[in-house]
């Protein structure tokens, strides 16, 4: 959904560097995958090609913060039904 984000967090020797990739236009979501060492996080449009990609080894991610978007019910809520 528009508005989704994920930030990763990545080793860069001395200090960390935060990146991001985040849904910018509706239709569009976030999606990651870990494989074989790497991490993968792309923004991808309805038809499932995607747009922008970006990749980490995986042992240089410290981590991987998804957040979805402000004011989205989480589904956790006690007072549903």
């Amino acid at each position: 959904m528009k508005g989704d984000k994920v930030e990763i967090v990545v080793d860069a020797g001395d200090t960390t560097r935060t990146y991001e990739v985040a849904a910018t236009r509706a239709g569009r979501r976030v999606e990651t995958a870990v494989r074989r060492g790497v991490v993968e996080v792309s923004e991808v449009t309805r038809s499932g090609r995607a747009v922008r990609t970006a990749r980490f080894m995986a042992n240089r991610v410290v981590a991987l913060v998804e957040q979805p978007l402000p004011g989205e019910p989480l589904g956790d809520d006690p007072q549903e039904g």
